[in-house]
This record gives structure tokens, C-alpha cells and sequence, in this order.
């Protein structure tokens, strides 16, 4: 019996990027405005130091740090206030000893200052005169050029599903051009004589069309871009037309339904006669998810991915092969496992990577616990 031949999970992610060659993922360069969970296809490096000139960290005064030794609360030192910064100008004074600058927040250091005395530590004598109660060490209140970020360090990695905190780093180095990795597009078929639309109206014997939508919803949330969703009657012809056609613009085509031995599931000889390299993998020895079958047409650079009918295995098998090849081939840092205390002991399937749901918590004792949901494969929640 063909299903009984069954590839383990890592056999199958073996033979994806084995055809992977064929199909890896293609860059272009954009902008950041556009740049949001993009991958990113090589590393981001900075433009410009960051800051780029002498940047006070409170406001204050800029002073040489020689000038205040000695001050305090009872003994202050006089200071000649010789130029006030403007926020998001150039200091234009080049101060002497017994000088200082008034600098704001993020404002620029004048020449020959080395430290800042924050405001709160300082008080009006006169109108070009402060006095100064705290005595300052060089370097105190002040980040030098580069401190942050240098001219030509990587900002950004490649590999990096860019986050909005990765998009302001980059700004912040005067990157606004970056190269990504383009979307591999997807098509999603479901197949059932007995699905209908969220909108439809319900008949007995009918059932809501769950994998059209989650699949559609993960797809995009990975980084994939969905060319197409459509769901197709058991008929053969007509199943084979739209594989035909979802080919010719799709590196993924995915199918849910119609992957086990039952008399209308034919998913797996329709693909193994449109794919030119066939169907390479008919069975994952995991729970749930064992009726999945995997097949390649080089012509068109296209993988298809027939998979449970079952909502949560359907779900399962696409983040276990097709988004996990997605982050293999872009370079994504492979996520690290969480390892937990189960809360109770939960049966498995012997010879099978068992897939389950749970919750985690943290215990009263500090432990790192996981809660298995009791779920079957059919039930999405």
C-alpha cells in the first residue's frame, strides 16, 4: 500500500531544498516606506556615523570638564554662558576655559567642550553667567560620533524579517535602500464536493470552507504572497485544469483535501502526471498529517503541496514544509525550541512525530509548564 511508505518530517524538508535550486528566491530593491516584513536578502550596513557629531545626552551646559572640578552646592563655579544651541543646529562657538554652551537634548556639542552639566545642577547669575553646583568628568552627558552606530558596521542582517524596530535603525544610519528577497507566490485549492463559503448559507451536509482562509491568513503572515484562492468539486478534469494553470504563476501550490486512499481522493496521481518530476513524497509518518503528498515540475519552478483536509493538520504540515523551506532558503535564523514540563502525560503515536496543541504558563514555582489542548485534527480553536 503506497501511503504506508512514509517519509519522516526531516526526510521531507530534505527533499524540498534538494528541488529548492530550481526555485530560490529571487531579490529586488526597495524602499523603506515598503519595507515592512520584508526578508532581508543581504546585510544593511550604515551610511554614516550615529550620531555624527558630538550629541548631548541631557540639557544642560557644555563645558570643559577641567573647569568644574572642585564645584559644589557651597563652592560653584562661574561660567560665561557664550552661545545657546538650537535643537537641530550646529554649535558655531569654539569654547575657552572658563566658557560654557547651553546645549538642549540631542543637541550638538560646541568645539573644545568635552562634558555637560545637567541644568538641574546649574542657576542663572547674570545674563551671560551661570553658576555651576556639580563637578563633571570628560565624556559625562555626551555621546561621541559613532558611539552608536560606526559608518559601514552592519546595522542589519541578512536574513531579517524587517520589524519596525529594524526599520528605524536603519533610518537612523541613513539607509533607505535595501535589497529583499521577492515573495514566492502561492496558490490555494480546496477540494470537496461538501465546502461552502463563510457567506454561503448552510445545508445540511455542507461545511464551511475553514482551509481556503487559515491557509491564506498563515500564508501571508509568513512572507508568502497569494496569487489565488479557489475551491474546486471532486472532478478530476477540473482539478487537473486549475493545477495547470496555478503553475504557471505560482512556486507553491497548495491543495487541501483529497490526500488520502479514499475512492474520490486523486490528488496524488493528478500531481504526479503534472509535475514532470512527480510525486516524491505521499505520507509523513506524523500525527496529524500523514495523508501529505509532495511533488516538483521543474519546467515551471513549482512545488505542490497536497494536504490535509483537517483544518489544524493542514495548518501543521504548511508551517512544518513550506514556511520552514522559506526561511531555509532566505537564511531566517531557525527558531529556538521551547522545552517545558508537560502538566500531564499525553498520548502519542509510536513511530510518529506527534504535533499537539498546549498553552504554556509559568508555574507558582518558576517552572516552564505546557498545557496540552485536547483537540482532534478536524477542530480549528
Amino acid at each position: 500500500m503506497k501511503l504506508l511508505t512514509v517519509d519522516t518530517i526531516q526526510q521531507a524538508q530534505d527533499k524540498l531544498l534538494g528541488y529548492a535550486q530550481y526555485i530560490l528566491p529571487k531579490t529586488e530593491k526597495i524602499t523603506l516606506e515598503n519595507a515592512a516584513g520584508r526578508v532581508l536578502a543581504a546585510d544593511a550596513t550604515a551610511q554614516e556615523n550615529v550620531p555624527d557629531f558630538y550629541r548631548s545626552t541631557v540639557d544642560g551646559y557644555a563645558v570643559k570638564a577641567t573647569d568644574t572640578q572642585g564645584a559644589s552646592e557651597s563652592i560653584p563655579t562661574f561660567l560665561r554662558v557664550v552661545e545657546d544651541v538650537a535643537i537641530g543646529s550646529p554649535a558655531k562657538s569654539t569654547i575657552k576655559s572658563g566658557e560654557c554652551v547651553y546645549v538642549p537634548t540631542g543637541g550638538m556639542l560646541p568645539a573644545g567642550a568635552d562634558a555637560m552639566v545637567m541644568i538641574e545642577y546649574t542657576e542663572m547669575f547674570s545674563d551671560d553667567e551661570v553658576a555651576v553646583y556639580e563637578s563633571t568628568a570628560a565624556g559625562k552627558s555626551v555621546v561621541i560620533p559613532g558611539e552608536d552606530v560606526k559608518k559601514g558596521a552592519t546595522v542589519v542582517k541578512k536574513g531579517t524579517v524587517l520589524k519596525a524596530e529594524h526599520i528605524g535603525a536603519l533610518a537612523s544610519a541613513g539607509v533607505w535602500e535595501i535589497d529583499v528577497y521577492i515573495p514566492w507566490k502561492v496558490s490555494i485549492i480546496s477540494t470537496g464536493d461538501e465546502l461552502i463559503a463563510p457567506y454561503d448559507t448552510l445545508s445540511l451536509g455542507k461545511v464551511r470552507d475553514v482551509n481556503t482562509w487559515s491557509l491564506n491568513a498563515l500564508a501571508s503572515q509568513c512572507g508568502f504572497e497569494v496569487v489565488r484562492c479557489i475551491k474546486v468539486k471532486d472532478d478530476e478534469a477540473v482539478f487537473r485544469a486549475e493545477l495547470e494553470n496555478a503553475k504557471l504563476d505560482s512556486d507553491i501550490v497548495l491543495t487541501s483535501g483529497g490526500s488520502s486512499q479514499g475512492k474520490k481522493d486523486m490528488t496524488n496521481d493528478v500531481m504526479d502526471s503534472v509535475c514532470d518530476e512527480g510525486t516524491f513524497t505521499h505520507g509523513l509518518s506524523i500525527k496529524p498529517g500523514k495523508p501529505t503528498i509532495l511533488a516538483f515540475d521543474k519546467q515551471s519552478a513549482t512545488f505542490m503541496i497536497g494536504l490535509p483536509g483537517h483544518p489544524v493538520a493542514s495548518l501543521t504540515v504548511f508551517q512544518a514544509l513550506a514556511v520552514n523551506l522559506w526561511k531555509t532558503v532566505t537564511g531566517q535564523p531557525p527558531q529556538k525550541p521551547l522545552v517545558g514540563k508537560m502538566e500531564t502525560n499525553a498520548a502519542g503515536a509510536p513511530g510518529k512525530t506527534t504535533f499537539m496543541l498546549a498553552k504554556t504558563y509559568i508555574s507558582d514555582s518558576g517552572e516552564f509548564m505546557v498545557q496540552p489542548v485536547p483537540a482532534k485534527s478536524r477542530l480549528i480553536n
